[in-house]
């Protein structure tokens, strides 16, 4: 149960990436500080509780200050995604042990005879099915037969499974067998993790309710050995116990709810990064960004238009690439729970650069992580990577990173890169790291495109917001590779998604199906059912209505089809209204409507969000950097420069012609011939490529930032 966040005080919050964890904190009058520390994967929580220690004793802040830990992690999507989960078994209704192998007709490479799934998540020895069956409406065709049942727990208690998925047919519908078969699990098998559907996702769809319960059961053990040891962390270091978890929908909740449904914080570090750019991009005169987040170990996209978070239900993580499509399914896990719609791929500064049996230059999607990590870190890591190119090319500090924690080694990076690129593939050095990172900005284009140009959308009218330790560096080419012409890169760009988390409020959801016409519907059964998930949220959240900010919505679709439409249905609200409120969505996302046509309700969805009062932050403390010179190339149209390296506090409101490099303690930015550069009221850099460079920009109204 979560209560409410603390008013006032010193907040801190910390966001764990592949390479580095990262931690912001925020004093009362809205001042920001920062640090990094490198990840500890063999136990997260110990790089976490450092970099607090760290961050309290750099500002002087005692621990008794601090009210409140906000935390965003990438547990449970490394333990997807390294196939690392829990040993989970799966009970189902007889004949649906494979809806996980069948999954969905689709797959995302169409003409590639030889393309293989991603293995299941159970595999087909630890799907057992029981005897029982409900029809659609939840009536008992055949009662559960609870001997078939203690067979299954049995035989999954000695395969030693630590977790366990229960899905049964329309379950949604009557989640009486389903609760039963729980309680049988944790008597005979009470060590292990019990993901019931009907807690998880009491909804419609068999293959995407199954994955999303077999996710959750996945990754549960991880996620709550984790959280666990960190509070216990916390606690001994006299932080507040009380600890808030970053959902993969944009609000926080706390910990203890999570280590129930951990699904939903799959995507919660990317997710506060989204919520971060929403609130900086309309600080500084863009509602219409493309957020973009390059860490250690991936490239995220995401769209924000007119000021508004781009959110799904439909998603798929793992495959190559996460993303949400109706178009391209079958190349990861479904997880259909409220996220924030992003883009994912493998490409961070960590990927390892390789080249395949044909001779071509790969990026990812393996990483070098925090340990060993890059071979400039010369921590036993010897592969070159994508940090790797950006030293050889002088686009990165050659003695240090982060304020001078991370000592670098140029000549490794030189002996990596050219032992194994630049040597096999004959070309110089410079070529060889510029060719790697031009590929990057390939791979990222994908994770881009498929937020705005699959989406209908031209990222010509966005402006980029880029934060993540590498977003700096690749913003310009990724830029003029999609013709954007205006780059923000945020104070604190480097550790935006821990920043991202001060923004957050405490909010969860509940849904339930509900499938009938519209027309048919009665107001009074939309009510009780309405009131009945308002219940539900607030005995998660331990609030009263008059505190929490309460939403109602529904899923409607017309009779036939097989997606649906989310949009606001208030039960009092007239129902025909709401019928033309959908005719008017449904053409403006697919461009026709059917009039005439029913109607359905699917779902129904109520949130549930506590406003924050306390102070949004601000801007940290520009300091200048020691000027300095450095050779930087940047490929052979542009050649190599001398160039000036500069903090942010050296640029000024008038904007600065490039080549320059701006270094800080969080991350990089480059700023490349051709491109101009300049700091706003904000703090936030500034810059122009190409037409809007010399003023003239495609659409000057929208891309001009105009400040309050």
């Amino acid at each position: 149960m979560t209560s409410g966040i603390e008013r006032g005080g010193v907040r801190v919050a910390a966001d764990i990436g592949g390479t580095f964890t990262d931690v912001a904190l925020i004093h009362p009058d809205g001042r920001i500080a920062t640090r990094k520390v490198p990840s500890t994967p063999a136990d997260y929580a110990g790089g976490v509780v450092e970099g607090i220690r760290q961050i309290l004793a750099a500002e002087g802040v005692p621990v008794g200050a601090v009210s409140e830990v906000l935390h965003a992690c990438t547990v449970a999507t490394n333990a997807i995604l390294e196939g690392k989960g829990a040993k989970t078994g799966l009970i189902t209704t007889a004949g649906f042990r494979d809806v996980l192998e069948l999954r969905r007709i689709r797959v995302p490479r169409l003409y590639d005879p030889l393309y293989r799934k991603p293995p299941v998540l159970v595999p087909r020895s630890l799907r057992l099915e029981v005897d029982e069956r409900l029809d659609f409406a939840g009536r008992v065709l055949e009662p559960l037969d609870e001997g078939s049942v203690i067979r299954a727990i049995d035989r999954l208690a000695a395969e030693g499974v630590q977790a366990v998925a229960v899905c049964l047919l329309h379950s949604y519908a009557n989640p009486e067998h389903e609760r039963r078969i729980g309680v049988l699990l944790r008597e005979r098998l009470p060590d292990a993790f019990v993901s019931l559907s009907v807690d998880v996702l009491p909804e419609m769809r068999e293959y995407e309710r199954t994955s999303t319960t077999v996710i959750n059961a996945y990754v549960g053990p991880a996620v709550r050995a984790y959280l666990e040891s960190l509070v216990a962390r916390l606690a001994a270091e006299g932080l507040p116990e009380r600890l808030f978890m970053m959902h993969s929908a944009g609000g926080i909740v706390d910990a203890r709810t999570v280590m129930r449904r951990p699904a939903q914080i799959v995507e919660c570090g990317p997710a506060a990064g989204v919520l971060g750019a929403r609130h900086r991009g309309a600080a500084a005169g863009y509602r219409d960004v493309i957020s973009f987040d390059m860490g250690g170990t991936t490239a995220k996209a995401s769209l924000i238009e007119n000021g508004a978070l781009s959110r799904t239900d439909e998603y798929e993580v793992g495959g190559g690439i996460s993303l949400s499509s109706k178009l391209s399914k079958g190349g990861g896990y479904a997880l259909k729970l409220p996220v924030i719609d992003i883009s994912e791929v493998g490409a961070g500064g960590g990927s390892i650069v390789w080249i395949d049996k044909a001779g071509a230059l790969k990026v990812g999607p393996h990483s070098a992580g925090a340990v060993p990590g890059p071979a400039c870190y010369e921590a036993g890591g010897t592969a070159p990577t994508v940090t790797d190119a950006n030293v050889v090319l002088g686009y990165l500090n050659p003695r240090a990173l982060a304020g001078g924690s991370v000592p670098i080694s140029a000549a490794a990076s030189r002996r990596a890169l050219g032992e194994s690129v630049a040597e096999p593939l004959g070309l110089s050095l410079d070529e060889a790291a510029h060719g790697v990172h031009e590929l990057v900005t390939t791979v990222m284009t994908r994770a881009v495109k498929s937020v705005s140009t699959y989406r209908g959308r031209d990222p010509r009218d966005f402006a980029l917001l880029a934060f993540g330790g590498n977003g700096g560096i690749h913003a310009a080419s990724l830029a003029r590779a999609l013709g954007i012409t205006r780059i923000v890169v945020p104070p604190g760009a480097g550790v935006f998604s821990a920043l991202g988390l001060l923004y957050a409020e405490v909010e969860t959801g509940a849904s339930v199906a509900h499938p009938r016409r519209l027309d048919a519907a009665e107001p009074h059964a939309l009510e009780a059912a309405y009131e009945t998930l308002e219940e539900q949220v607030l005995a998660e959240l331990g609030e009263t209505r008059q505190r929490l900010v309460l939403t109602r919505a529904a899923d409607l679709r017309y009779a036939g089809q097989a997606f649906e439409l989310t949009l606001d249905l208030d039960a009092g609200r007239d129902l025909a209204q709401a019928a033309r409120l959908f005719s008017e969505a449904h053409r403006r996302s697919y461009g026709y409507d059917l009039p005439g046509n029913p109607i359905e309700i699917v779902t129904l969805r109520v949130t549930g969000r506590l406003p924050r009062d306390a102070s949004a932050p601000g801007h940290g403390r520009a300091v200048a950097t020691p000027r300095e010179t450095r050779r930087v190339y940047f490929g052979r149209d542009l050649g190599a420069h001398d160039t000036p390296v500069i903090g942010r506090a050296d640029l000024g409101p008038v904007p600065r012609p490039g080549p320059l490099v701006v270094e800080e303690y969080e991350g990089t930015t480059l700023v490349p011939p051709r491109c101009t550069a300049c700091l706003d009221p904000d703090g936030n850099i500034l810059i122009a490529l190409g037409a809007a460079a010399a003023g003239t920009a495609r659409n000057p109204a929208q891309r001009s930032p105009t400040h309050a």
